[in-house]
């Protein structure tokens, strides 16, 4: 258990991994910040009510990340950032503005349609960022939109 709630599992699990073969086990330091991560999640839980929170992406091994077409400064490389939706909540964008109008300390929240991307880099620069996908590029605009 990373933390109340959250397993190292529901972080490393990938099914593109799988399919691939690529091994996605993170180094210990890379655990600690998942830790750091989960205490985040746990305060972005309890912000939404206390429901469930399906996580979609979290830490992704730098293989992992550049299959994907990721940045391999993403911070799912550090342990630092989790895709996520709170359905119970209600839908993404929501769960987003919620988190927005909060007072959490996190480095970046980004909308991105059909889910939101939460990072707790120690910058905790609280960037705000709206995602579109257009031709096969992301396009950020900052603010949640």
């Amino acid at each position: 258990m990373l933390s109340g709630h959250f397993h190292l599992d529901e972080f490393t699990t990938s099914q593109t991994a799988t399919r691939h073969g690529i091994d996605n086990t993170p180094s210990d330091k890379v655990v600690e910040n998942l830790r750091m991560l989960a205490a985040l999640l746990e305060q972005v839980r309890e912000l939404l009510g206390g429901g469930a929170i399906r996580i979609s992406s979290g830490f992704r091994s730098l293989e992992l990340n550049r299959h994907i077409g990721s940045s391999d400064s993403s911070s799912h490389v550090r342990g630092w950032a989790a895709d996520f939706t709170c359905p119970s909540f209600g839908t993404p964008l929501a769960v987003a503005k919620k988190i927005a109008e909060s007072n959490l300390k996190f480095d970046q929240l980004i909308y991105e349609g059909t889910w939101i991307h939460i990072s707790c880099d120690p910058q905790n620069r609280r960037q705000l960022l709206t995602a579109r996908f257009t031709d096969g590029k992301t396009l950020y605009s900052t603010g949640i939109k």
